[in-house]
């Protein structure tokens, strides 16, 4: 038994041509009824096969004109001729379909006087002959046309999941450099305010702007394994990222916020769960920039069969049209990755309302399947 080294050298392409060879050698020897046709055609036709595949239309034209050679004297001599074209020139007649992407046309050329020699030669079956010729080359072409198609599924395959990732890795450094960032900026400040009134204020303010960049260098440190690892896929140990840690982000959001928390809670998809807590890191990382005078409150709802999120504020601050940047980018194409649904904008009373319904029911994916290349 052939392990998978084995079967990897039988199907080299010099093994396979090889292969061919023989079979034409033996296929003509038992279905020619004159023997004289064997050493006449397949000594100058077979040995060509070998080099089919880089040379199609010279091994074309050195198998047909054998062909042809050999009819042409068995005819003379009164002998019968073939009724069918030969297994060499058959076989050089496919290679030319699937192999001969520059030599379209030469090919046609050479198949269209292949025929008419044939019609003055030995018409006897000539539709037969011609049916033949025909399924070789268009089975060769079909199958050329099959392996172009697979090459560009996996190219656009390739550049779908580069992209996809490039989004993914875009959204995980955005939503922990901005919120961060942005607390950071808030305590810093508070605490260069009160530094001369209040000096426990401002160094609590600095601890705590000291803590939230430990946190955040955590999570660019895990970002960064993410990407070093071999496995593209999305992680799911997100240290606490979840919906569990969203009391304590609005607890540390530094504005006035509250948060309600609707029906039971139950344990998430790893990537809905990693959404919500996005979710809510960005809209309230955008009140805290565009809204910091707003109270902000965080609705989290367990429903039957899915998870909703909203967050609202009060604040007028800066236009609502300056909110839809990077973040609210990143929140849709996170809540399209769960099949969900998101809408975001102004609300009727005044200040800002995002909305996420998220299924608890993650989609199923269905593998890629691996098309491997025809080898003929």
């Amino acid at each position: 038994m052939l392990h998978s080294g084995g079967w990897a050298a039988v199907s080299r392409p010099h093994v396979v041509d090889a292969g061919l060879m023989v079979s034409a050698v033996v296929i003509t020897a038992l279905t020619l009824r004159e023997p004289a046709y064997v050493p006449a055609g397949l000594a100058v036709a077979a040995p060509a096969l070998l080099v089919r595949r880089a040379r199609p239309a010279l091994v074309a034209a050195i198998t047909m004109g054998a062909d042809l050679a050999a009819m042409s004297a068995l005819v003379a001599e009164g002998a019968a001729a073939p009724l069918l074209v030969g297994a060499a020139a058959t076989i050089a007649l496919y290679s030319l379909g699937r192999h001969g992407e520059r030599v379209w046309l030469t090919g046609t050329a050479l198949t269209v006087g292949y025929v008419t020699v044939i019609m003055i030669v030995d018409p006897v079956n000539l539709v037969g002959k011609v049916m033949q010729i025909l399924a070789a080359v268009l089975l060769g072409r079909l199958l050329l046309l099959r392996h172009r198609l697979l090459e560009r599924r996996k190219r656009r395959a390739a550049e779908t999941a580069v992209s996809t990732e490039r989004r993914r890795i875009a959204r995980e450094l955005h939503d922990v450099v901005a919120h961060h960032i942005t607390v950071i900026n808030v305590l810093v400040g508070a605490g260069r305010t009160t530094m001369a009134s209040d000096r426990a204020a401002a160094e609590e303010a600095f601890v705590t702007a000291e803590h939230t960049a430990r946190q955040a260098m955590a999570e660019m440190r895990q970002l960064l394994h993410v990407l070093r690892a071999d496995d593209t896929a999305e992680p799911t140990d997100h240290a606490g990222i979840g919906a569990a840690g969203v009391p304590a982000l609005v607890e540390q959001a530094h504005l006035p916020a509250e948060l309600d928390i609707v029906g039971k809670a139950v344990p998430l998809p790893a990537a809905v769960d990693h959404a919500v807590y996005r979710i809510v890191q960005e809209a309230l990382t955008n009140i805290r920039k565009h809204a910091p005078a707003a109270r902000a409150r965080v609705r989290l709802s367990y429903l039957p069969g899915s998870v909703e999120v909203e967050v609202t504020d009060d604040g007028t601050g800066t236009p609502v049209r300056s909110r839809g940047g990077f973040g609210l980018r990143g929140m849709a194409e996170r809540v399209a990755l769960v099949e969900g649904v998101l809408t975001a904008g102004p609300r009727a009373e005044g200040g800002f309302r995002v909305h996420a319904g998220l299924p608890l029911a993650m989609p199923e994916r269905r593998p890629d399947v691996d098309h491997s290349a025809p080898r003929g």
